[in-house]
């Protein structure tokens, strides 16, 4: 029992309550603390898992604030699913008294930030690993394998829409686009040297009395929102090779979609995760030149099988791989470091100043 990782949950609110499911289930850890600043879901949270009758985890310290916790005995790692605002200085805290991080996107607010947290991680021997949970989806590893089959890359389009929840810490932009960056840059292979973006504002304006539940350091401090919260963006991404992609993002819609896809000359990759039976498939076909027409020919479904598994609980099994054998080599290494998760920091902070500056391009350094 002694060897069990010690863990501590921060934050347990829409995301944070499945990081507690998946350690308090997981043979790997003891879940030693939740912390939540909202009283009522601390109890809510350890009924719903029986941490009080699993006798590993009759013990379980109940705390609003990380300071009551921070430096209990037995905790290894530190699961951080609070918002955005808030990642710096809790992380930076965590891996000062020695903690390994699982930190929810995105790592921080600031790609300054980022980068300092990932050298405070390496100087200190720990883990920082972002939460880049699509990266871990089964249908997003299937796709950058599938993505051969397309030919020519060239173009992209995603929408990420549902009606709620709304977030009062972080706009449209921030809270969705990271997923279908996530992905288009895994797949091609590349970043975007170029963004752009444009938004309206409907429910949480900066200025507006109306609105009482946007909170005061978002309308008057954070340079990211000076206008206040947009509801809905259309984001541009401009790659290296050419490639460019289109990405739809609303929490103001009913219409519930998470579809992306990849066209290329012989055919388009389609992700959909509202497609339960068939998440994964390539719709074949192009076009020839018959004397002075283009025909389409090769015309064909394939939905490509996916592996089973929930990619949260495969972002935890790689985080707890990672405590255990920090040295290595895998590709979680890639695709969930913090340097990572500075870049898409950056990438996201460059889309806010176009989307602030009324939708001109902005360059992305190296």
């Amino acid at each position: 029992m002694s060897n069990k990782i010690g863990i501590v949950v921060v934050g347990v609110g829409r995301w944070g309550v499945h990081l507690v499911r998946q350690f308090s289930q997981n043979p790997l850890t003891k879940v030693v603390a939740i912390v939540d600043r909202n009283p009522e879901r601390l109890p809510a949270v350890q009924q719903q898992f029986n941490l009080e009758f699993n006798l590993d985890l009759s013990s379980v310290v109940l705390a609003k604030d990380w300071a009551e916790v921070r430096e209990l005995p037995g905790i290894q790692a530190v699961a951080i699913a609070t918002p955005a605002s808030t990642h710096y200085s809790l992380i930076k805290d965590a891996l000062n008294q020695g903690y390994h991080v699982l930190a929810e996107k995105p790592l921080t607010l600031d790609p300054q930030e980022c980068l300092e947290l990932s050298h405070l991680a390496e100087q200190k021997q720990r883990q920082l690993m972002v939460d880049h949970t699509y990266l871990f989806h089964p249908a997003v590893q299937r796709g950058k394998e599938a993505i051969a089959a397309l030919g020519e890359l060239r173009y992209g389009y995603a929408a990420r829409t549902h009606l709620g929840p709304v977030r009062s810490d972080v706009d449209a932009l921030w809270d969705l686009a990271i997923h279908d960056i996530c992905i288009f840059n895994f797949w091609l292979r590349e970043t975007p040297m170029q963004v752009q973006a444009t938004g309206k504002i409907w429910l949480q304006r900066s200025g507006n009395a109306a609105n009482t539940n946007i909170p005061q350091e978002i309308t008057t401090e954070n340079k990211l929102f000076p206008q206040g919260l947009a509801d809905f963006v259309t984001v541009n991404l401009t790659y290296p090779s050419g490639f460019e992609a289109r990405i739809h993002l609303c929490w103001c819609n009913p219409d519930k979609q998470r579809r992306l896809c990849v066209v290329g000359s012989q055919g388009t990759l389609i992700f959909d995760e509202m497609s339960p039976n068939a998440p994964l498939m390539i719709q074949h076909g192009s076009l020839e030149q018959n004397q002075e027409k283009w025909q389409p020919v090769g015309q064909k479904s394939e939905v490509i099988a996916v592996p089973p598994g929930e990619p949260l609980g495969l972002v935890c099994d790689r985080f707890l791989d990672l405590v255990i054998n920090p040295n290595q080599a895998t590709e979680t290494l890639v695709i969930s470091s913090a340097l990572l998760g500075g870049k898409l920091v950056q990438i996201l902070t460059a889309l806010s100043q176009s989307l602030n500056q009324g939708g001109i391009p902005i360059k992305i350094s190296g």
